[in-house]
Formats: structure tokens, C-alpha cells, sequence
């Protein structure tokens, strides 16, 4: 599977572009924010499990976040 990323901007001067640029920042923080407290909601939820339930996951309890983090991190 291939993924493309690109950053293409153009130069905005004046008021509207210290706005977009404001916006883009703020938009971009609160993205990365929100995929992180979804992942820290994962990892409560499985070491709220019992070893038998994870078992049952096929994972353990030490291998909790690479499992939360597997699409990220290639091993």
C-alpha cells in the first residue's frame, strides 16, 4: 500500500492569512489530540481486562500499547 503526503501552501499576507494559519494550527493540535485520547481509551480499557481476556485477544498485558500503536509502529 503506498501513501502520498504532500504540504502545499501558498503565501497569505494580511489578516486572512494570520487567521488561516491560526485556524490550520489549531485544527492540526486538536486532530493529534483527539487520536491520542482515543488510543490512551483503548489501553485503559484493555488493562482493565482480566490476563484470560487478553489471552483470549491473543496479546499480554506488557504488549498492550504496541498493540494500541500497531499501525503506527512497524517491528
Amino acid at each position: 500500500m503506498a501513501s502520498v503526503t504532500s504540504n502545499i501552501s501558498a503565501q497569505s499576507t494580511g489578516f486572512s492569512g494570520k487567521l488561516n494559519s491560526f485556524f490550520s494550527a489549531v485544527s492540526t493540535g486538536l486532530v493529534a489530540y483527539m487520536e491520542r485520547r482515543s488510543r490512551s481509551e483503548v489501553i485503559a480499557r484493555l488493562n482493565a481486562k482480566s490476563d484470560a481476556e487478553l489471552a483470549k485477544l491473543g496479546i499480554k498485558r506488557d504488549e498492550i500499547p504496541a498493540y494500541v500503536f500497531r499501525d503506527l509502529f512497524y517491528v
